[in-house]
This record gives structure tokens, C-alpha cells and sequence, in this order.
């Protein structure tokens, strides 16, 4: 009896690599799409990694000064890390509070003084020509002022879904520090022990870089935020509170926060007096230069190593995929790359 001949064997061979990379196809389609659903759960998980990594060596060090107990150690890391974070929102919160109450109380009055061409704001206005546009146009502002008013249960569907997230995230970087020796313990047995002292050396960079980032980009976000308020209060800008928190929390965002913050502060500042406008766009010109050639370069220099083409692309792709989360670990997510790339390479050099 013949057997199948070599091109029936052939044709099997070349069929069933058909089958198997058709079925790859799928699985990355479907893999792709599954990320794409959960795409807010990955955010939050990957946003929960970052602030794990970054407490992990406050956790080792806490058990290295005596407590021994791991769950007791990241108990009191995070407790610590929760207080500090609800001081530092208390002393923001407490004059945002009063500030934007007594703006609350002066809008009908700003509104009228607008209407009518009077104060600072009707004088900007009527220079800027808009103050008829204004009075001829009142119904459609107020059709559009009800319009931005009627979405109050999506606001609050947005802030659920914040503070479960903040929640979730808490909950995660808690669960994954607190599991960490064996997580890293599984990793390290599936991994040759000729190929141990590699990962460990590429995951300590990994972490340094983490730590140091958000480190220092939370520093230079505070160092602006309080320049910006003495400047705008020896100018006599009202809300520098509020303002300032604005600038601080925009100049998170690399690259272009700090401009985003300059256009908010300097165009109240000019509403309010065009020498306290002037003033605060020549600081903010002057402060950037400062943040640019000197704060970063000595926060980030050792830690990052990326060139500022290499930043921007990062930012920009990073900004589109996941908001303002993504653009806020888009740096430190690239220096990652460039380490595993530089020792997929075996070689040291920057982007």
C-alpha cells in the first residue's frame, strides 16, 4: 500500500502553517481588542505599577529599621504616604475653598460689570471691541451657559469613575508592594540563574528611574507653583491661589505644561493690570529657561537620559493612548524602553 506521496506531505506542511498563522492573526486581533475594552483597568493597573515601584525601597527600608513584619512595614509606608497627600490637599483645598467662594459671590457683579462696560473686565471689553458682541449675543452665552450647565449627571458619573480609580489604584500599588518578594521571587525562577545578575541589574535601573522621575517631576511642579504664587501676590493678582495650583498641577505635564500654565496665569494677570501681566509673562519666560537648563537637567540628567525629540514623542503618543495619565508617566515609561534596549544591545548610550 503507497503511502502519501512528497507533495501531499508538502501541501499538509504548508497548510498547517496556514492554520497556525492565521490563528496568531486572530489571537493578536482578539488580544488587541481585549486591551482596547479594558483599556481603563490597564491605565489604572499601569499607574499603580509606577507608585508601587516608587514606595518599594521606602517599604525595604522601613523593614530594615526594625519592622519586620511586611504587611505592618507597607501599612505604615502607605499610611504615611496617604497623610502627607491629604495634608498637602488640605493646605491647597483650604484657600482654593475661600477664594472661589468669594468668586462665586463677586460673578454676579463681574457679569453686570461686563454687561455694562464698567470695572476691569468691562474695559477689557471695550478695548478688545467684544462688549457689544456680548450685549448683542446675551441669549445664545446663556443658551450655551444652560447647555453646559444640563450635563450634571455626567460630571458626576466623571467623578465617580475618578475617585474609583484613585481607589483602585491605591488598592493595587498597596497589594503589589505588599506581594512584591513574591512576585520578584516567581520571575526570578523562571529566568536561568546564569541570566539572574542581567535582571537584576536592569530591574534596579528600571526602578531608580521611577522613583527619580516622579521624585523629581512632583518637585519642580511644587518649585513652580510656589514661584508663581509670590510673584502673582506681590502683584496683587486676585485668586494666586487658585492660579498657582493651576500652573503647579499643568507643569506635571512635561514639555508644554509649563506654557499651559504661563497662557492661565498671564492672561488673569492681565486682567487684572497690564503691568501685572507683563510682569508674570516675563517671569514665566524667565522660569523656563530656569526649569529647562537647570531644575531638569539636575533632577532628570542621571536618571532619564533622553534627548527632548525622544521626550515629545513620548509625550505626544503617550498623551493620545491614555490622557493626562499617559503623559505624565510617558517619560519615565521611555527611559524604560531605553534600558531594556540598551541591554538588548549590550551597549550604554543615551537615545
Amino acid at each position: 500500500m503507497n503511502g502519501p506521496g512528497p507533495a501531499s506531505f508538502d501541501d499538509r506542511r504548508v497548510a498547517r502553517r496556514v492554520l497556525i498563522t492565521i490563528g496568531l492573526v486572530l489571537a493578536t486581533v482578539a488580544l488587541l481588542g481585549f486591551g482596547w475594552a479594558t483599556r481603563r483597568v490597564l491605565v489604572w493597573i499601569l499607574i499603580a505599577a509606577f507608585f508601587a515601584v516608587a514606595l518599594y525601597p521606602a517599604v525595604e527600608w522601613t523593614q530594615r529599621r526594625g519592622v519586620r513584619h511586611r504587611s505592618l512595614a507597607t501599612l505604615l509606608v502607605f499610611l504615611t504616604a496617604l497623610l502627607l497627600f491629604g495634608a498637602l490637599i488640605t493646605l491647597i483645598v483650604a484657600p482654593l475653598v475661600g477664594e472661589a467662594g468669594q468668586l462665586a459671590d463677586r460673578l454676579p457683579k463681574l457679569a453686570e460689570e461686563a454687561r455694562t462696560g464698567q470695572g476691569r473686565i468691562g474695559d477689557t471689553l471695550d478695548r478688545l471691541h467684544l462688549r457689544r458682541y456680548v450685549q448683542t449675543h446675551s441669549a445664545q452665552i446663556r443658551e450655551y451657559g444652560g447647555r453646559f450647565a444640563r450635563p450634571t449627571v455626567t460630571v458626576l458619573k466623571g467623578a465617580l469613575v475618578t475617585v474609583a480609580g484613585m481607589v483602585t489604584v491605591v488598592v493595587l500599588a498597596y497589594l503589589m508592594v505588599l506581594q512584591a518578594p513574591r512576585i520578584l521571587a516567581g520571575v526570578y525562577g523562571l529566568v536561568p540563574d546564569r541570566h539572574l545578575p542581567r535582571l537584576r541589574r536592569v530591574g534596579g535601573a528600571c526602578a531608580r528611574t521611577i522613583t527619580g522621575y516622579l521624585t523629581g517631576n512632583l518637585l519642580i511642579s511644587a518649585i513652580c507653583g510656589a514661584l508663581t504664587f509670590a510673584v502673582m501676590a506681590v502683584m496683587g493678582v486676585p485668586y494666586a491661589g487658585v492660579l498657582a495650583v493651576l500652573v503647579a498641577v499643568a507643569d506635571l505635564v512635561p514639555l508644554v505644561g509649563a506654557t499651559i500654565g504661563a497662557v492661565l496665569a498671564g492672561g488673569a494677570s492681565l486682567l487684572h493690570s497690564p503691568t501685572a501681566g507683563i510682569v508674570v509673562l516675563v517671569f514665566f519666560v524667565v522660569y523656563q529657561q530656569l526649569e529647562n537648563h537647570l531644575l531638569q537637567p539636575l533632577i532628570y540628567s542621571r536618571i532619564v537620559r533622553l534627548s527632548p525629540l525622544t521626550v515629545l514623542i513620548a509625550v505626544l503618543i503617550a498623551a493620545d493612548l491614555a490622557g493626562i495619565a499617559g503623559a505624565l508617566l510617558a517619560i519615565p515609561a521611555a527611559a524604560i524602553g531605553r534600558i531594556l534596549l540598551t541591554e538588548a544591545c549590550g551597549r550604554d548610550r543615551s537615545v
